[in-house]
């Protein structure tokens, strides 16, 4: 078995997981048939799989999802809502830095929209894609307090310009002033054409141009986001109340 001594060259090599686990399949009897390369090999790809799944969960995290564990598996497909599972199994397996195309998601209040843009968001994690998510309001508020600092305003506007997969939801559901629209506009500018950004509301591109509040600039990023654009509508069935229906009518409701 591996000395402590081994151990401080395995962290120098930062293979120190490897060696653990190779330790691990070398202690248990039921691999008394496999070879020394095979048990090597075995616990590498074991310490791949970890490190793989290790990053997803910090993507995740990173990402800032309000429905940390929405996942496509559990979305509801009934009549009326307009999706169906194969467009969704596109979605959960598609590769975002290679398609450039934005998503706009939009029905009214209670659709589910939050929930569908959390699990196509999770299943880009998955991917190994690292996503941003953020509300319209929360966003347009942290890029006002950032502008009280130059360097931190800037790095905002990289971090929002450069990820793989930029969410924006309740978009102009309540009004933003003519700053947060000028940022919103240098970052869609620099996403156009090299990273798609998913944009969740209860209204459409027409309502969009007349609630920002310059017209120029309206014109502007309603153009980059919805010209080159997949577009989900959700119809209009109240996922909300349907979940708190079926909550109330479960047995173990009480109130």
């Amino acid at each position: 078995m591996f000395t402590s001594i081994d151990y401080d060259k395995f962290r120098a090599l930062r293979v120190t997981h490897v060696a653990t686990r190779l330790e691990e399949l070398l202690r248990d009897e039921a691999n008394d048939d496999l070879t020394p390369e095979q048990l090597f090999l075995t616990a590498v790809d074991d310490t791949l799989e970890q490190r793989r799944l290790n990053k997803i969960d910090r993507l995740i995290r990173q990402a800032g999802f309000p429905i940390p564990h929405a996942t496509i598996a559990e979305i509801d497909y009934r009549e009326g809502r307009g999706i169906t599972p194969v467009r969704m199994k596109r979605y959960a397996n598609h590769a975002w830095r290679a398609d450039a195309t934005n998503l706009l998601i939009v029905s009214p209040t209670g659709g589910g929209k939050t929930f569908l843009a959390c699990a196509i968001g999770i299943a880009a994690c998955h991917n190994e894609h690292s996503v941003t998510y953020a509300r319209m309001d929360d966003l347009a508020r942290r890029l006002v307090i950032a502008r009280h600092d130059g360097i931190k305003h800037q790095q905002l506007l990289n971090e929002l310009s450069e990820v793989d997969l930029l969410i924006i939801d309740d978009f102009l559901t309540v009004g933003i002033d003519s700053d947060a629209a000028s940022d919103l506009f240098a970052v869609l500018a620099n996403r156009e054409h090299r990273a798609p950004t998913m944009i969740v509301s209860q209204s459409g591109p027409a309502y969009w141009v007349e609630a920002l509040p310059d017209r120029v600039a309206a014109d502007s990023i309603v153009n980059r986001l919805a010209h080159h654009a997949r577009e989900i509508k959700l119809g209009s069935v109240d996922m909300r109340k349907t979940r708190d229906e079926e909550a109330r009518a479960s047995d173990g409701h009480w109130e």
